[in-house]
């Protein structure tokens, strides 16, 4: 008994000198021997993003984070957009994404958002001119439109008839896969629609960002050997990477057939995909004709970056707007006096690309919302020489900038004391134009040469979506439902958003 009581002491003590250790006055991780700051990093994973913004709130905006000594992790975390600015424009060249980078996200090859110097110059010039053809543009009007009255829509005409409870975070996901699809290859897999089927790339896809994710926590030769020997998360990364390579496969297989027939009428409208111009005019601007790796290379990287941040941004600002009715009623008011000109007042109906592009509030909540949940929480980059950060901070080729976006929206010292809330009017000038913020500050679409060249596309899925949805239905979010950011590349909700839908109008 007396031992049994001296056991449980010792156990008490060490706890609470343990729980004492992890946290220092400031509130800081502590530097422990041998272990570094990895063990406040786990302590916190389901709460990653709040924990970094606590940190960084208290670091004064910059924070060296030491790895396990086995594993040379060394990271600099910063919101300060002095240095971001420095990073992403101001001293660009210093700043590439990095071998460390193209070792993680080694599933997207040598696509855009994998590549530096050369091969990314000559890849953003050929995806600019490509984007912003007028064809492509037509192509993306029509097919948002269609996906949104004869995809989206349906399904919620169908939940609102039998009452049921529906993810609109997975109805999103399912969507822009969808579009995104349609956009960059010209075939829709049809995700969405009232069945709701499994579709096999599209998890494949889930499936790689949370092992991506899981990369960045784990040091290298661990996650190395998981992948020799085919375990763990690495296990489903492998899954994974075989469904996007043959799905990609079959995706550029159908193409060249279809171009041999001369056949360039896509089945969701008028217009050219992305895939048919790589492979038709690809050639003029990279100088030699684009082989099978990189048309695959292209495709995963396209589809990643057109399905989950959209999405993403989609699911975060239905949740916002649920938990403040004022401004869901400023949007309303605004499509009404919109569709009253088009003679659509009171009646169902889906808004097109005109009419959304006037709604001034509904543009500024939207980047409200992003500024507050980012799609992409997190970006890194590596310096190639040793350099001075504005805010005095040395770094060095071994070690990797970490700019936190989630924890940049939270910042008292950049967004003002009331950045904590969701308050649409701080995007709207005193004219009722949208108000313009620095890349550097608002990185939801990155910064400098690097700066998102799908932004407008984004935002015209965005508006069409939120604004049609708006129109047309009451969106509840279920009650006592949990919503919390996942732990993932992507900033999806772990739990999903869970609401109920109903009509507006008879």
């Amino acid at each position: 008994m007396a031992s049994l009581t001296l056991l449980e002491i010792f156990i008490a003590i060490t706890s609470y000198v343990i729980l004492r250790c992890f946290f220092n006055k400031n509130g800081q991780p502590i530097n422990w021997p041998v272990f570094g700051m990895l063990p406040d990093t786990l302590y916190h994973l389901h709460r990653i993003h709040q924990r970094t913004t606590e940190v960084l709130e208290r670091a004064g905006s910059t924070l060296y984070y030491k790895g396990p000594w086995f594993s040379n992790v060394k990271i600099l975390a910063t919101v300060d957009p002095t240095n971001i600015h420095y990073i992403m424009s101001s001293n660009f060249s210093n700043f590439p994404k990095g071998p460390e980078f193209s070792k993680i996200f080694d599933i997207l090859g040598d696509g855009i958002f994998n590549s530096d110097s050369n091969s990314w110059k000559n890849q953003r010039k050929l995806a600019h001119t490509l984007i912003n053809r007028g064809c492509f543009h037509k192509f993306l009007i029509n097919t948002c439109q269609d996906m949104v009255e004869k995809g989206l829509l349906p399904v919620l005409e169908h939940v609102s008839d039998q009452d049921l409870e529906v993810d609109l975070q997975d109805l999103f996901q399912r969507f822009t896969f969808d579009i995104t699809c349609a956009l960059v290859t010209g075939y829709n897999p049809r995700c969405l629609s009232i069945e709701l089927p499994l579709v096999e790339f599209s998890k494949a896809m889930d499936d790689a960002e949370e092992a991506l994710f899981y990369r960045h926590l784990t040091p290298e030769f661990v996650w190395k050997l998981q992948r020799w020997l085919g375990i763990g998360q690495e296990k489903k990364m492998a899954k994974a990477r075989k469904v996007l390579d043959d799905t990609s496969r079959n995706y550029i297989s159908r193409k060249r057939e279809q171009l041999v027939k001369n056949n360039n009428i896509q089945e969701n409208g008028e217009g050219v995909d992305l895939l048919t111009s790589y492979m038709n005019e690809g050639d003029k601007i990279l100088g030699t004709i684009p082989d099978e790796k990189f048309l695959r290379d292209t495709i995963i990287n396209l589809l990643l970056a057109g399905r989950d941040t959209t999405s993403s941004g989609l699911s975060w600002f239905f949740w916002l707007i649920s938990k403040n009715p004022r401004a869901e009623s400023k949007i309303r008011q605004e499509i009404q006096e919109i569709t009253l000109q088009g003679k659509k007042a009171n009646t169902w109906c889906a808004l097109n690309v005109q009419e959304v592009n006037s709604l001034v509030y509904l543009h500024a909540a939207l980047c409200e919302s992003l500024r507050l949940y980012p799609p992409v929480p997190f970006q890194h980059k590596s310096p190639l020489q040793n350099d001075v950060l504005p805010s005095g901070h040395e770094v060095s080729p071994e070690m990797k900038i970490v700019f936190c976006l989630y924890s940049m929206g939270r910042m008292a010292s950049i967004w003002g004391e009331d950045c904590l809330e969701f308050k649409p009017e701080r995007w709207i000038s005193g004219g009722g134009k949208i108000k313009h913020e620095p890349s550097y500050k608002f990185l939801a679409f990155n910064a400098g040469p690097r700066t998102c060249l799908g932004k407008e596309v984004a935002f015209t899925q965005m508006k069409i979506v939120a604004a049609s949805i708006l129109h047309n239905y009451n969106v509840k979010v279920v009650e006592d439902h949990p919503v919390t950011p996942s732990a993932s590349i992507i900033l999806h909700m772990k739990h999903g958003l869970k609401v109920n839908v109903s009509r507006r109008w008879v």
